[in-house]
């Protein structure tokens, strides 16, 4: 079934302004046709034709920040686990961290994930760091990084602390057009912070990690913009001054972006009290908990390091700010941060286990739970944070065709998401394709599903009867 017409499918694509039923045909891996009715085309016959009525037809969803662990750490994921969790959360495309071990610093490293990533089921895409070793201290070679094919660089799981070193790195990435992305954390003033600085970090007896960290690396990263003229992407924006300095900046013309990561406007700081602390009496702050009755709602205790992430999760005027962000187009790119771990590392104290969760199968179902359902953002616009807001920042383009992806069009990829906006599912961890199980939403009901992914042209994930997975090549 690689050649397929897809029919009366409800198609939403941002980037033309295109909301409506249409018919989809694609043969030989490329979009062929698209119209609202493609039943008499010429190419059309002698094709498999699936019915898609109800359901919600999409470019193929795309993932800027996940961590596949390779090389170095492919007992938590590799390449092609990490990407089959890609396809069973409804993504086409994802880019890559450079925080491996060894880190992703020179072309070689580039060369040897380009290379894996073949034989991934969807498009891998790879960012080169800012600095060798991403040890913040000396440059590394951004020109040879951007010939090896990276598609933006970044020390993402640290943070550049030397403003002159930054600004060098955004006046070189200004000569190959490279986005910088960042991770926004100041070390002397986040310190051993292991979760957010306020009321729950007291009751709990943690060391606090405070908003300002992030907020300062912010402003930072704003004025360096401004200066350079060189675009900086803030990476898993979580607090609320960091949403305002944002705001105000990109009304004032300066090149720079945010992203949110479903954590983080889904979840708050007393998650990390357990879940009696966590769920709203009256389910007024989280659709999921209109979805659950109480005593079907998922148990977790007290310090579970599951909701142990980086930055770590923030107070509810945080979390609201977040959303706010969103509605209002501050922060334009959602993103998972995956980042998958052994459960070893994870069943250890809070204070030493390491930050991070798995995002990338439960990513699309919360956004469509949290941001659509509760009634925050009309679908289009939830669709574009997923297609043509991250495919235009860091410039994905498909090797096949040369054209953009986030988009679908005739001669383009054949790069689609079929979504079911209603279903309503349980996430199990431990059914996850992901080689770790560290998510702190395992149990959750959600509404809104990817029930089939295709990526160039081949099935590649499916829990749609019409569209069975194909075999890999």
């Amino acid at each position: 079934m690689s050649d397929v017409l897809l029919r009366a499918g409800r198609v939403i694509d941002p980037s033309q302004g295109l909301d409506g039923v249409r018919d989809v045909l694609w043969r030989d891996g490329r979009i062929a046709a698209l119209d609202t009715d493609l039943s008499t085309h010429p190419q059309a016959r002698g094709v498999p034709v699936v019915e898609a009525r109800g359901l919600v037809v999409t470019p193929g969803l795309l993932d800027i920040h996940v961590h596949f662990r390779e090389p170095g750490q492919t007992a938590k994921e590799n390449i092609v686990s990490g990407a089959e969790c890609a396809a069973r959360g409804g993504f086409t495309s994802v880019v890559c961290m450079p925080n491996t071990k060894p880190a992703i610093d020179d072309p070689a490293a580039v060369g040897l994930v380009r290379e894996r990533a073949r034989a991934a089921c969807v498009r891998v895409f790879v960012t080169g760091a800012i600095t060798k070793d991403i040890a913040g201290e000396e440059l590394a070679p951004i020109g040879a990084l951007h010939r090896a094919g990276v598609v933006a660089i970044t020390d993402d799981g640290r943070c550049v602390q030397n403003a002159d070193l930054m600004r060098r790195a955004l006046e070189y990435s200004r000569m190959y057009g490279l986005t910088v992305m960042d991770h926004c954390q100041e070390y002397a003033l986040v310190q051993e912070g292991v979760m957010h600085e306020g009321y729950w970090s007291t009751v709990l007896g943690l060391r606090g990690w405070p908003a300002v960290g992030e907020d300062a690396i912010v402003a930072r990263n704003i004025l360096l913009a401004r200066m350079t003229g060189t675009p900086i992407h803030c990476q898993h924006i979580s607090s609320r001054q960091s949403v305002e300095l944002l705001r105000q900046a990109r009304a004032e013309g300066v090149p720079i972006t945010g992203e949110a990561c479903p954590h983080h406007f889904t979840l708050t700081d007393a998650a990390v009290a357990g879940s009696d602390k966590f769920w709203p009496e009256d389910g007024a702050s989280l659709f999921a908990a209109r979805l659950m009755p109480e005593a079907e709602r998922p148990r977790w205790p007290a310090y579970d390091t599951h909701f142990k992430m980086n930055p770590p999760l923030r107070s509810a005027a945080d979390r609201a700010a977040v959303v706010e962000g969103i509605r209002d187009g501050t922060l334009d790119i959602l993103s998972s941060d995956h980042a998958p771990h052994c459960n070893y590392e994870k069943d250890v104290e809070f204070d030493f286990a390491p930050f991070g969760i798995l995002g990338l199968e439960t990513e699309l179902g919360i956004s469509l739970t949290e941001l659509y359902h509760a009634g925050h953002l009309p679908l289009p616009r939830l669709v574009e944070l997923f297609t043509a807001r991250p495919a235009a920042l860091v410039s994905l383009k498909a090797e096949e065709t040369g054209t953009s992806l986030g988009r679908i069009e005739v001669g383009g990829p054949a790069d689609l998401t079929l979504i079911d906006v209603d279903r309503e599912w349980t996430y199990d961890v431990k059914r996850t394709a992901s080689k770790s199980a560290n998510s702190p939403f395992h149990g959750w009901r959600l509404k809104g599903k990817a029930v089939a992914t295709v990526c160039r042209g081949r099935v590649v994930w499916s829990e749609w009867d019409k569209l069975p997975t194909e075999a890999k090549p």
